[in-house]
């Protein structure tokens, strides 16, 4: 691959799909990860004809160690961006929920996650130039509906703000995204009931992915790191610093109600 390379995580659909036709369209290849091979491979064909990039597909799931590692070998190799985007939700409520399952929501969502972005940096900071983009969540912001994917959310926040910190001046950036409801594939995929959600909470992937990308390796003064897309998202995360938390909660759960969620 002659041109840079931005290699993505869960591209098959919705915000992965986004962010994959955008660095497409930008004059990247890529390296596209999933689990669906054809997918995977439809995919790479339309972008490659789209927009003449040369992709490269890696079969994984991201919830299996072997496959993990086969990512973060790739990964080792050199990469100007990584997109962490791969990761799901359950429904149900924990207490009930397959334990197994919830591992697995955990290995997706925080260890692929560390694991792939500690495999990229060396390079990277090799090169002094790169971007890490870890796909978190507005419910890692403000206390949610559910528990395990909130938790594993807020992680990826205080990991990417802490990564950051540490960063400073070297030519790499790493961002925590953190959208609200995307129609996309995740809350069916999830067995998540969102048929009485507010109209104004709803996102495009197209607007997600453009406020990003507004972002993204600018000499920002303000140094942001967390990436909150939507006027709406944003006035309830700013709230959300400000109230009292058991406040917070209380709107949070009308908001949820009657999705269960773990």
């Amino acid at each position: 691959m002659s041109r840079p390379v931005a290699l993505i995580t869960g591209p098959t659909s919705g915000l992965g799909a986004g962010f994959a036709r955008r660095y497409a369209i930008d004059g990247y290849d890529l390296v596209l990860v999933a689990r669906d091979a054809q997918r995977l491979e439809r995919l790479a064909a339309e972008l490659h004809n789209e927009a003449g990039a040369g992709v490269e597909v890696l079969v994984a799931d991201l919830a299996q160690a072997a496959d993990r590692a086969k990512v973060a070998d790739r990964l080792a190799g050199g990469v100007r961006v990584l997109v962490n985007n791969a990761g799901f939700g359950t429904s149900g409520e924990f207490w009930t929920a397959d334990y197994a399952l919830l591992q697995s929501q955990l290995d997706v969502n925080v260890t692929a996650v560390m694991q792939l972005t500690h495999a990229a940096l060396p390079a990277m900071l090799a090169a002094r130039e790169g971007t890490v983009i870890n796909v978190a969540s507005v419910a890692g912001l403000l206390p949610g509906r559910g528990s395990t994917y909130s938790a594993s959310k807020a992680w990826v926040i205080a990991f990417s703000e802490g990564l950051a910190n540490g960063l400073g001046g070297t030519g790499v950036g790493v961002y925590a995204l953190c959208p609200g409801f995307i129609r996309t594939e995740f809350h069916e995929r999830a067995g998540i009931e969102m048929s009485g959600t507010p109209s104004f909470l709803w996102l495009q992937v197209d607007d997600v992915v453009r406020d990003t990308m507004a972002h993204i390796g600018k000499d920002d003064k303000k140094n942001k790191v967390v990436i909150v897309p939507g006027l709406q998202y944003k006035a309830l995360t700013t709230g959300g610093r400000v109230v009292p938390r058991r406040l917070v909660r209380a709107m949070t759960k009308v908001v949820g109600r009657g999705r269960n969620r773990t």
